[in-house]
């Protein structure tokens, strides 16, 4: 125990106690429950930062117990609080958000915030730590805008502090205690960009591959372009699905994990990312076409009204999802300068509606088996699953008879060397889907059913002899 463990202990809320910032948090909040309000703040902010913060506080409520909280930090105050220190939560955000917090913890000896005149930020902050518990005290905190309070206090406690930061109060001031978290930054903004459902966008080359255009080298790479375009936008529109979704994100049992809702990463962070993503999906697009940029615009409209409203009504939300799956193919069809048969779109939407309700499926799944009726956010209950499961398994056989129906058609007999082979790709689309449902059935199922395909063996295996299957349909004769 070193010689500042008596002085009063003052921590900061705001990327110390919690791991993200409550007003960003709050604005994300205010926007989404009142959008005409983002016309308001402009007026609010030119009234100052303490304005600002005031009336964002009074405009709405942050739910305080599902904030990302510093566990190992938050059992070190419990710790110290017990052998009789005192504590105070000080802090930049509002006086309200902070009492909240403070009443949820109970161990908060003092609370001091910003209020409609004053932003309690650095020398100001520090001012008011002197005021009110005297010039000995420690401080925790994560930023640089914390140095003038350590450089006054008698020791620091470094909460995951910037290298930069961390030197210069190491240099500078007796360190208490030190908190750092070591994850890797890069792999948290890899799974907030979602990579992996990248492989989603791969149908950009189904319609250049059911024309059996494998030497076209030009339409090739704007296929390819086109895929980089889609995944960038698609990047953008899940991250800014997962900061929209915070609180119902925290109280699911896996996605409460995803780096912005557990607060790996930073909101304002994220919007920049995500903006950067947007406009370079969107120049990738245009150096395509301007057909293939607005099939991409399009795409984001639907992924938007999706994320806002669409996906809280039960059936509608998976609709649309078996849509942008169809939306993905045409578009390469537009990238390739190819034509899409009536076939492969209808085989599409019925083999995607069944590919939808196997996600949802299998969250529905989860819940049964933690004890839960309902889903947080959307308008599904477990016992939909009665409804849900046949209904999926249904248009599964559907899109199988429609692929017969495709095999009997004119234009297959004749475009095929062996026509009929193509029943040997009906058989495997039929073990294929039925291997899913009973994956699903099975609580194996992960988040997306495609994304699942391409790790599962079997379905890789499954996959790669239909397509064998395929091209020795189309290029051998068979007698």
């Amino acid at each position: 125990m070193t010689n500042s463990a008596l002085a009063p202990l003052v921590v900061d809320l705001d990327g110390t106690l919690i791991r993200t910032d409550t007003l960003v948090e709050s604005i994300v909040l205010l926007l989404k429950r009142k959008p005409l309000c983002s016309i308001l703040m402009v007026f609010w902010l030119l009234s100052g930062r303490a304005h600002f913060k005031s009336r964002i506080a009074s405009s709405v409520e942050l739910d305080v117990q599902l904030l990302p909280y510093r566990e190992e930090l938050l059992e070190y105050l419990q710790a110290e609080k017990h052998a009789g220190r005192r504590l105070i939560l000080a802090t930049a955000a509002h006086k309200t958000i902070a009492e909240r917090v403070a009443a949820y913890l109970g161990f908060f000896d003092l609370v001091l915030g910003s209020d409609e005149s004053v932003n309690l930020k650095g020398r100001v902050k520090l001012a008011a730590i002197q005021s009110s518990v005297g010039s000995e005290f420690v401080y925790a905190g994560d930023s640089g805008a914390d140095l003038p309070i350590w450089q006054q206090a008698q020791a620091a406690i470094l909460v995951n502090p910037p290298a930069r930061v961390a030197r210069v109060v190491r240099a500078t001031s007796s360190v208490e205690r030190e908190f750092s978290e070591t994850g890797n930054r890069f792999y948290l903004w890899i799974r907030a960009m979602r990579v992996h459902q990248w492989l989603k966008n791969l149908l950009l080359f189904v319609p250049l591959l059911t024309a059996f255009s494998f030497q076209e080298y030009e339409k090739i790479a704007m296929v390819l372009c086109g895929f980089f375009a889609f995944s960038l936008a698609a990047s953008a529109t899940y991250m800014g699905n997962d900061m929209w979704d915070l609180e119902s994100d925290r109280r699911h049992p896996r996605k409460k994990s995803r780096p912005f809702a557990s607060g790996g990463l930073p909101l304002s962070q994220g919007f920049v990312v995500a903006g950067a993503s947007l406009a370079l999906g969107l120049l990738l697009a245009f150096n395509v076409s301007l057909a293939f940029l607005s099939i991409l615009v399009l795409y984001l409209v639907v992924t938007t009204c999706y994320t806002w409203c669409l996906k809280t009504y039960v059936l509608i939300d998976v609709l649309v999802l078996s849509l942008l799956y169809s939306l993905r193919i045409f578009a390469g069809s537009v990238a390739a300068d190819v034509l899409v048969s009536f076939w492969l779109l209808a085989f599409s939407v019925f083999i995607f509606f069944s590919l939808a309700l196997v996600k949802r499926c299998s969250e529905l799944l989860i819940l049964k088996q933690q004890g839960c009726s309902r889903a947080n956010g959307r308008d599904y209950q477990v016992s939909d699953l009665v409804v849900l499961w046949p209904l999926g398994v249904g248009s599964a056989l559907s899109s199988v008879v429609v692929f017969g129906l495709f095999i009997c058609a004119n234009e297959t007999q004749a475009r095929y060397a062996t026509p009929n082979g193509l029943w040997l790709v009906a058989v495997g689309i039929t073990y294929w889907l039925s291997r899913l449902w009973i994956k699903t059935s099975r609580g194996e199922m992960d988040d997306d059913p495609l994304v699942f395909a391409v790790r599962d063996f079997g379905s890789r295996v499954t996959i790669a002899a239909m397509i064998a299957a395929t091209l020795a349909a189309r290029f051998l004769n068979w007698g």
